[in-house]
């Protein structure tokens, strides 16, 4: 997956004569650990860390001795609960500008280790709970704080941080969630982050209800992230950061 991702991540823009952003690959998913190979990639493209914005219920920055497996070894260590934790071991994620939002998790024993390896790997948390006193606006407000415009950035959204109620179709369901219209007012807020690569996660049709409803706000989220890439290329086109090489065609 690491050489896929690497393969399709660095092929040639349409607009390769100007001084236009690398592509930018949107994962559907599936399991989560799908994270670690785009990570690996995008590392190699910008040659640097990224910053990464995780909406999920869970942390998944879990050392995997804590993580559950019945069989333990190399690869059990490797799972969807852990792959952040890998990630920022093998130094692809800026520590210090990355954040979790939605958080609504258990720990893994009595004690405070779970945040203590996560204050480790540099994330900000932001709990699902914070948004009944910071509105959308003040969640998006804590983000672009913490990981500013111009940082490149991994946006990877577990669909569990939105409520089971609304999105049941999931295999590690948390109730308390936010709302699909609180999710995709946040994700339009964000627009104007550097975005390098996105994913959207542990969609489960199997569980889902028979309208779809999960798949449908997986779409609708796909949606906005695309559509924020293309309005945030507008906007450094009218500002002068990209330029645009492509001259019409005289058809006469």
């Amino acid at each position: 997956m690491s050489e896929a991702f690497l393969e399709l991540g660095s092929r040639t823009p349409a607009l390769s004569q100007g001084n236009y952003p690398k592509p930018k690959i949107l994962t559907l998913g599936g399991d989560h650990s799908i994270a670690l190979p785009a990570l690996r990639a995008l590392n190699k493209i910008h040659g640097e860390p990224v910053a990464v914005l995780h909406f999920d219920a869970h942390l998944d920055t879990w050392n995997p001795a804590k993580y559950p497996s019945e069989w333990e070894s190399a690869q059990s260590d490797f799972n969807h609960g852990s792959m952040f934790w890998i990630a920022s071991n093998e130094g692809l994620i800026l520590n210090g500008s990355s954040a979790h939002a939605g958080l609504r998790t258990r720990l893994s024993g009595d004690g405070w280790d779970d945040y203590t390896d996560d204050n480790r790997q540099g994330f900000l948390r932001i709990s699902s709970d914070d948004i009944d006193e910071l509105g959308t606006k003040g969640i998006i407000d804590a983000i672009i704080k913490r990981i500013g415009l111009d940082t490149p950035t991994y946006l990877s959204i577990d669909i569990d941080v939105i409520d089971p109620g609304l999105c049941p179709g999931t295999g590690t369901p948390e109730p308390g969630g936010w709302t699909s219209r609180e999710l995709i007012r946040i994700i339009r807020g964000l627009e104007d982050l550097n975005v390098v690569g996105a994913d959207i996660v542990e969609v489960a049709p199997a569980y889902d209800g028979t309208g779809e409803q999960t798949a449908l706000t997986a779409a609708q989220l796909g949606f906005e992230i695309v559509t924020s890439w293309v309005g945030r290329g507008i906007s450094m086109m009218e500002n002068g950061k990209y330029t645009n090489p492509v001259s019409r065609r005289d058809e006469l």
